[in-house]
């Protein structure tokens, strides 16, 4: 599904989902000091990207050390992916990343990177799903549906979007002024619609509501 996995130095996932991902991901890259929790659940990181403050040394000769300061490490480890990982260039398609232990810990992160995948979406074309221990942020553009399961928890945040409306919600979607607006929705059924003239972030949660 995933071409790699980047994990970040956030809260490192426990839910099954996110860790199925990462234990069946084809390649696995580690933001800095993400490369200790990788080795506590047993899995080999193949690069480990950023300014390598936090990378203890057994680990050193999988750092590819990125000074500037200008982005984080997880933006680091995306230019990354973009420029050294092969895809098959006869068919080209988009880059497909997982983004793991990218919230957590510090809200102001958690905050920063979920707008950071939004704009590997909109600027460098990655198809990217952000997991959390709850469920998973999802950029979109335009018309999109998604599948689902009665009563599972979604929200939307709207990057933009003149026009957006919803089929399969408990509440029919808007062009949300503010990011509170099209939180707390619900599916009613297998899967959920949007027509926009824009770009917008789907929230899911794994499961239905208790």
């Amino acid at each position: 599904m995933f071409n790699v996995v980047i994990v970040a130095n956030g809260q490192f996932p426990s839910h099954e989902i996110p860790l199925g991902i990462l234990r069946n991901a084809r390649y696995v890259v580690a933001c800095d000091g993400a490369i200790a929790s990788l080795q506590k659940e047993g899995i080999e990181a193949h690069v480990v990207i950023g300014d390598g403050d936090s990378v203890p040394e057994e680990f050193r000769h999988l750092l590819i050390q990125i000074d500037e300061q200008d982005d984080n490490d997880l933006t680091k480890a995306t230019r990354y992916c973009i420029n050294h990982l092969t895809l098959n260039t006869s068919h080209p398609a988009p880059l497909r990343i997982a983004y793991l232990g990218a919230t957590g810990l510090r809200e102001d992160h958690t905050i920063g990177n979920i707008g950071l995948l939004m704009r590997y979406y909109r600027e460098m074309g990655i198809e990217g799903v952000m997991y959390t221990d709850f469920g998973m942020f999802t950029p979109a553009y335009g018309n999109k549906t998604f599948n689902s399961e009665k009563g599972q928890q979604v929200s939307i945040f709207n990057f933009g979007c003149q026009h957006l409306t919803s089929e399969g919600l408990r509440w029919n979607s808007y062009a949300y002024d503010q990011w509170w607006q099209g939180t707390l929705n619900e599916a009613i059924g297998n899967s959920f619609s949007f027509f926009a003239d824009g770009y917008y972030m789907v929230y899911q949660t794994y499961g239905k509501l208790k």
